[in-house]
């Protein structure tokens, strides 16, 4: 094992990575809220400076991703498709089968340069989670309950604010409303099943409603859906935690490019459309677990630097503070203090391992099950 493939398994080195995010975070969090103070003089300046501030801090984890694990991307589509990247406003539709799904969307919005303008229909909770959440509030990203008739006059209201955005943006969503598990696909089937539906083998029932709503309040504002099938070689299941551990994952992505005004305007006809869209997913992939691959030409989008030295520059400004601290206290020779910093490591240490855990499958909401609550 080299050396730094040692380190990359060291908690301390986890522990010193977690400072950096989370404090770099904190940071950011209070330069946005003192931005805020712009949007009634220039709101296209506030985005625009929120951009770069939610860059500069969501670069951190696609750096983990790029360079830290080396995990390689591969997008399987053809050039005149790529060549639209980063050049329209657009909507995704992402699978949500894996915990760094959402990291593996980053790195491609990161290297076609929409990482910071990225956007999300979000769950509410996630509001409240520090960092992320918060982040998330001034970069103006719609969150629901996931109660369409409470949501709907707050997500038609949050995507129609977003009609002049003035940088290119990606609008992420997980058409399927919760992660992949067994349990859910079951539950997922037998309501397809009690709608006359076809089956699906490797997604949970598409929910539209949040589709719908989004093609019609975005229509002229958007160009293109693109739909993104994500899968890994070999596999593998990767996690957050195994990132942070430096291993090495090959991410494959089936993208598709659909025009906007290909979208059926009625309601019904485009939630049709979107069940047929999952239908031609599941084929997908279906043909990957038999052959590997997508189809389409196999493209690897360049990874650029400045991931790399964003963290770069937030460690040596915050780590030789804090290098210097540690080294005070022990030198203090005080057991009080000494003790008390252990413990303030400990409670940092939680905090990071919290942050890790909303990624996690095992720990995702139990939207998804509500169908079984209602027969018991």
């Amino acid at each position: 094992m080299g050396l730094l493939a040692y380190l990359k398994t060291q908690f301390v080195v986890h522990l010193l990575i977690g400072f950096v995010f989370v404090v770099s975070g904190l940071v950011i969090n209070f330069t946005q809220l003192c931005t805020l103070a712009l949007w009634p003089i220039s709101k296209q300046l506030y985005r625009r400076i929120n951009c770069r501030l939610a860059y500069s801090l969501w670069s951190q984890l696609v750096m983990l991703l790029e360079w830290w694990s080396c995990t390689e991307c591969t997008l399987f589509t053809d050039q005149a498709t790529v060549d639209h990247f980063g050049k329209e406003h657009a909507v995704i539709i992402l699978n949500h089968n894996f915990e760094i799904d959402f990291l593996c969307g980053w790195t491609m919005c990161e290297r076609f340069g929409v990482l910071g303008s990225s956007k999300v229909l979000a769950k509410r909770e996630l509001l409240c989670v520090p960092l992320i959440g918060w982040t998330w509030y001034f970069l103006e990203i719609v969150f629901c309950k996931r109660k369409w008739e409470e949501d709907r006059d707050i997500v038609k209201e949050g995507l129609q604010c977003l009609s002049d955005y003035p940088e290119y943006m990606w609008f992420l969503l997980y058409c399927e409303g919760t992660r992949f598990t067994e349990t859910k696909h079951r539950i997922s089937m037998e309501v397809a099943a009690s709608k006359g539906l076809p089956p699906l083998k490797y997604h949970l029932l598409p929910r539209t409603k949040g589709f719908t709503t989004t093609v019609q309040c975005l229509r002229g504002t958007v160009a293109a859906i693109y739909d993104v099938t994500l899968n890994f070689r070999g596999s593998k299941n990767p996690s957050l935690l195994g990132i942070l551990y430096g291993k090495k994952y090959e991410a494959d992505m089936c993208v598709r490019r659909f025009p906007l005004e290909d979208i059926p305007a009625d309601e019904n006809d485009a939630a049709q459309w979107l069940h047929k869209l999952y239908q031609e997913k599941d084929a997908l992939q279906e043909m990957y677990k038999q052959k590997g691959v997508f189809p389409g030409e196999p493209i690897k989008p360049a990874r650029r630097p400045w991931t790399l030295l964003n963290f770069l520059c937030w460690a040596t400004i915050l780590l030789s503070p804090l290098i210097s601290f540690v080294l005070g206290v022990f030198a203090s020779g005080s057991p009080l203090l000494i003790l008390t910093f252990l413990g303030f490591v400990g409670a940092a240490s939680f905090g990071v391992r919290r942050l890790i855990g909303v990624t996690e499958i095992e720990k995702g909401s139990s939207y998804g099950n509500q169908e079984l609550k209602k027969k018991e």
